[in-house]
């Protein structure tokens, strides 16, 4: 038995970059209730898979948006991740982060906006 193609969890075009000499790196974020990181930058592709919970987020001039386990969201180089917090004051919320940039770039900088 072989199983059922399914439809994709997430889709989203890329900009048009060149990754020679870049690596990836994954990492796991973890909100208590109410937690959240300040504004912030990524240097290069940054895709965020939600794990538990739900998450806020707003990524330039882009909606506020919730998403919640099993759910993705992109950012592309140099956006402003103005808002990302865990969505619930009572419950933890957890997402992996895979970041694609140039090999040593700091993966993270604060935001001077």
């Amino acid at each position: 038995n072989r199983g059922a193609a399914r439809p994709p969890v997430f889709q989203h075009d890329l900009p048009d970059l060149t990754l020679k000499n870049w690596s990836v790196t994954a990492v796991e974020v973890s909100y208590g209730p109410g937690e959240s990181s300040p504004a912030h930058r990524h240097p290069g592709i940054t895709i965020a898979y939600v794990l538990d919970g739900e998450i806020r987020s707003k990524v330039d001039d882009g909606p506020e948006q919730t998403f919640t386990a099993g759910q993705m969201f992109l950012e592309t180089p140099g956006q402003l991740h103005a808002v990302s917090r865990n969505a619930s004051t009572t419950k933890p919320a957890k997402l992996l982060a895979i970041l694609l940039a140039a090999k040593g770039a700091q993966l993270t900088t604060p935001s001077q906006d």
